[in-house]
């Protein structure tokens, strides 16, 4: 599995995993940033992005992916971090590879089972779109808003779709491959051994997807060198709310 990246800055690596339908393009504005002080390495996961479409999707095959990108890069002393769905495949990652990093990084997520039961409506959204007969961009967002009201739910969305070089709309995204694992990537992440480097977990004080008890128990029975941020004012996509508290907290600890 070759994973397309972006690389920008030099010094110790951040490597950056998005979240469910992002992409690496999502990370660019505080990619930069960081990258006066990191190396940068913002990946697309498989079945997203620019990164090669399988029919399969799981955390243990993610992990592997993100492996062979560290072995393709040469990647030493690494700081992980991902967001959602790519903070779960930081967390496997490090269970399955702790000599391979330095430290860990997780945005808005627990290790603990995840309903995916939110993302109904998304999907049913993103299947709406009839991409043989839309036309426009904003076409394709009316069709999305029959299912999802959020308008910057579904402008975060309309960033996967692009022009074919027929001048035909495609989703970045494999719908289907993504729509058939969902279960799997509400997976709880388990492991017999802890990761026992040091490691930040950042919730949003808006968002549930990381409890009183995943902070309590979940998360120190898994990472027990680990300590957890809140960031009040945020939802779950708490770096695009809140950027400059994200670059702060993650350029301290980093650096720490």
């Amino acid at each position: 599995m070759q994973l397309h990246f972006r690389e920008l800055g030099a010094g110790n690596p951040l490597v950056i995993l998005h979240g469910l339908f992002g992409t690496s393009d999502n990370w660019q504005t505080l990619a930069k940033r960081w990258a006066e002080t990191h190396r940068v390495i913002v990946v697309d996961l498989r079945n997203h992005g620019r990164s090669p479409q399988t029919p399969e999707h799981s955390y243990e095959l993610m992990s592997q992916d993100v492996l062979e990108l560290f072995e393709q890069l040469q990647l030493q002393h690494v700081a992980l971090m991902g967001h959602s769905m790519g903070g779960k495949v930081a967390m496997r990652f490090a269970l399955d590879h702790p000599t391979r990093l330095d430290k860990l990084i997780v945005l808005d997520i627990a290790p603990r089972l995840s309903d995916m039961r939110h993302q109904d409506d998304i999907l049913a959204g993103l299947h709406a779109v009839n991409l043989a007969t839309i036309e426009s961009r904003q076409q394709a967002d009316e069709a999305l808003a029959q299912h999802i009201p959020q308008l910057g739910v579904r402008q975060f969305l309309l960033k996967n779709l692009y022009r074919r070089e027929d001048n035909s709309f495609a989703w970045r995204p494999n719908l289907a491959a993504l729509t058939q694992h969902m279960p799997a990537i509400g997976a709880e992440i388990t492991s017999p051994l802890p990761f026992v480097k040091p490691a930040l977990f950042v919730r949003g004080g808006k968002s549930d997807y990381i409890s009183t008890e995943d902070k309590l128990y979940g998360i120190p029975a898994l990472f027990p060198n680990s300590q957890v941020e809140t960031i009040v004012n945020a939802g779950h996509w708490l770096h695009a709310e809140e950027p400059d508290q994200i670059y702060a907290l993650v350029e301290a600890f980093v650096k720490s």
